[in-house]
């Protein structure tokens, strides 16, 4: 499927950047971004601890809640904190092979940015700013924006 027409069926207007701030729109993103976020808690194959790290450190219960049900309805923060790591999936699929893209995120990298340990520990510890400057990173070596 494409993007537009991807984008056409979550009523996205994609020359604006929705309103996460408007209950209705968080509402009808929630269910999508929860599912694209266990997949990639799937494929890189996270701890349960690590995958609460990377929406924010949110509660067991809400956690557990999400995983369970796959139902919900993000916050703002959340939500962009899942927009960034879907982001940086296709990025790391882009770059290299499903298997190596699937690993990279828990293997030890050389980059000034992650000082020697993974990038999952520095996004956990860096949050939203580090998720930033990953997906920036992981653009700019695929020839992105």
């Amino acid at each position: 499927m494409n993007t537009a027409l991807a984008a056409r069926d979550l009523g996205l207007d994609l020359q604006k950047t929705p309103n996460l701030s408007d209950a209705v729109t968080r509402k009808r993103l929630s269910h999508a971004a929860i599912e694209a976020f266990f997949q990639i808690v799937e494929n890189w194959d996270l701890n349960n601890d690590d995958a609460m790290g990377l929406l924010g450190g949110v509660s067991h219960g809400r956690y557990y809640g999400l995983k369970k049900t796959r139902k919900g309805i993000l916050t703002q923060d959340e939500l962009t904190r899942i927009s960034f790591l879907i982001g940086i999936f296709k990025g790391l699929n882009i770059l290299f092979a499903p298997k190596l893209a699937d690993q990279w995120m828990s293997l030890a990298n050389s980059n000034p940015m992650f000082h020697g340990t993974p990038p999952l520990a520095s996004l956990i510890e860096g949050g939203l700013p580090a998720m930033l400057q990953l997906r920036r990173l992981l653009d700019s070596r695929r020839g992105g924006r």
